[in-house]
């Protein structure tokens, strides 16, 4: 992180919550409990890390993305 105030610092959060805002409230005036509001934004979540497509990670999901670059599990070899 840069300077207090700087605004680079906020661009990530500030595209998170403008896509979380447009994805979750468009059309929707209210709901009928916390409890069903906090299942969306729960859900919406989910699908945002794992099955959302993200243009930055190539239109793959970031469970695709992860899976592409998976490698084998690397481990020391013992000490002769």
């Amino acid at each position: 992180m840069s300077a207090i105030g700087s605004s680079a610092d906020n661009a990530l959060a500030e595209s998170f919550n403008a896509t979380f805002k447009r994805e979750t409230l468009q059309g929707r005036k209210s709901w009928p409990g916390e409890c069903e509001a906090r299942l969306d934004a729960f859900r919406w979540l989910h699908r945002y890390n794992t099955r959302r497509r993200h243009s930055r990670l190539g239109q793959r999901s970031p469970i695709a993305f992860e899976d592409a670059f998976q490698l084998a599990p690397t481990t020391l070899a013992q000490a002769a």
